[in-house]
């Protein structure tokens, strides 16, 4: 009954990818419960032996010899002992080999829903072992099949869930698709492991940046913070460890080759590289970018700040829908508002004596509008969307800042600085 044995169990651990020693204590445990069905009970202590070479199996009835038996499953006298072997001692392990010739339908039936039972138990705790390690980091995964909004993955073998919290909303999934999400965490149930994964997470921008960017890798480079609109926009302070190496040229790459890596693995979504900085005004003033900041007024007992800029600075400040200002807030970690600079306090924004000067010896420019730089009437209407209209306006802008506006793409951006530059 027990021919090619052991063969069946070495092809069942390479089915369900578990270690040998797991089957074999699980294939045990059946023959253990097979046994009582048809020999025996539960109290009696059954060994059950399996040789690779022979592939024979064997089940022993395991006895403590005593004086006076009180338990008799599980004890014998030394007398009767003494007829199964001569040397045995009182408080000694007796062995009676009780191996049947074969079961009933019903012990077989009972041993295979042991060994279901417990494959699944095994698979669910080696799942859950290999990935409780991997909690916070980024997974490659290939989507199986898409059911209304929610989205099933393989994850190594296991089917894990995307739910539509989780997703990005511009993304669209389909079966057969490779894609990279975010580990959050490891949940051990009765169902098996449960994997929280995301693809809006922010620490997904964080792992994805690691893996375009050696100077992140490596730890050169640090990311400070991340603030996220998933699919639309995104902005990440970073600062760097080495004088020499400057964080915004190591993340954005030559020609933005690798942040534009990271935004094609999150379907477009726009990123924006700034750099971090200790002091809050400081870095509440790169965040907002490309707005130019007139004045701000901090209150660090409330974390708010009241940031002062120009009326034509005002949309790009805040941006559309509220993105840069909300984007700002969240990357900060302080409550911004947006104020008129004509508001603002005498004491926001100073001028020092030579600025005053200067200024008293300039005379009123002459008003250059954007429409006399030779751009293309398309470009024109993109800048004067958000109130751009002026050369002023202009100065002092890079390629970068006018990628920020919504619609110019880094050609467009180019050919703006370079009319700038013309026109100076």
């Amino acid at each position: 009954m027990f021919d090619h044995f052991y063969s069946a169990v070495k092809q069942l651990c390479d089915e369900k990818k578990l270690p040998e020693e797991i089957v074999l204590d699980i294939v045990k445990a059946a023959l253990r419960t097979a046994y009582r069905k048809d020999y025996g009970n539960n109290e009696q202590n059954l060994d059950v032996i399996i040789e690779p070479k022979t592939e024979a199996v064997s089940i022993f009835l395991v006895r403590k010899v005593v004086d006076v038996i009180e338990d008799e499953d599980g004890e014998i006298t030394l007398e009767d002992a003494k007829k199964l072997s001569k040397d045995i001692k009182l408080g000694e392990e007796v062995r009676m080999d009780v191996t049947p010739l074969s079961y009933g339908r019903i012990a077989a039936q009972s041993a295979k829903q042991v060994i279901i039972q417990r494959i699944q138990e095994a698979e669910r705790d080696t799942m859950y072992e290999m990935f409780k390690d991997r909690e916070n980091e980024l997974v490659n995964a290939l989507v199986h099949r898409v059911e209304n909004n929610t989205v099933y993955v393989e994850l190594g073998g296991v089917t894990a869930i995307l739910p539509a919290n989780e997703q990005i909303p511009t993304e669209r999934y389909y079966g057969g698709q490779r894609i990279k999400l975010y580990l959050d965490r490891v949940i051990k149930t009765t169902k098996g492991p449960q994997l929280l994964i995301s693809r809006t997470h922010p620490k997904l921008v964080g792992k994805l940046m690691e893996l375009e960017i050696p100077e992140v890798k490596a730890g050169t480079v640090e990311i400070k913070g991340v603030a996220r609109e998933p699919g639309v926009r995104c902005k990440v302070a970073v600062a760097s460890k080495d004088e020499q190496v400057d964080p915004i040229g190591a993340c954005v790459g030559q020609n933005g080759v690798r942040v534009q890596a990271v935004t094609h693995e999150l379907s477009g979504e726009r990123i924006d590289i700034i750099p971090w900085s200790a002091n809050p005004k400081d870095f509440i003033v790169e965040s907002l970018k490309p707005a130019k900041i007139s004045g701000i007024d901090i209150n660090e007992t409330e974390k708010r700040a009241k940031v002062y800029v120009n009326q034509d600075q005002r949309a790009l400040a805040i941006g559309k829908g509220g993105q840069n200002v909300r984007l700002a807030s969240i990357l900060t970690a302080w409550e911004i508002d947006i104020l008129d600079a004509v508001d603002a306090p005498v004491t926001v924004v100073k001028a020092t004596p030579q600025q005053k000067a200067a200024a008293a010896a300039e005379s009123k420019p002459e008003v250059i509008m954007v429409t006399g730089l030779g751009l293309s009437e398309e470009i024109v209407e993109k800048l004067a969307a958000v109130n751009l209209e002026q050369l002023e306006q202009l100065k002092g802008l890079s390629v970068k800042d006018f990628m920020s506006v919504e619609g110019i793409s880094a050609d467009e951006a180019k050919e703006i600085v370079d009319a700038v530059k013309k026109a100076k």
